[in-house]
């Protein structure tokens, strides 16, 4: 990690963004070992984010989007 990897993170939590979208974010920027390990730290939320990439604007289907 670097300092930029450090600001870049400080930058990110003054967002407040969810914690999953932390992991799901970081699962769609790794390299290949990475994402292994994510996957396998994060089984349930790597198939979520694999469902939603391959489904039409990430909607699962059964699932209603607000307009």
């Amino acid at each position: 990690m670097s300092l930029y990897d450090y600001r870049a993170a400080v930058a990110l939590l003054k967002q407040d963004p969810p914690f999953y979208a932390l992991i799901m974010a970081a699962m769609y920027r790794a390299d290949s070992d990475n994402a292994a390990k994510l996957a396998d730290a994060f089984p349930e939320t790597w198939a979520e984010v694999n469902a939603r990439y391959h489904a039409p604007g990430g909607v699962l289907q059964g699932e209603e989007v607000a307009s």
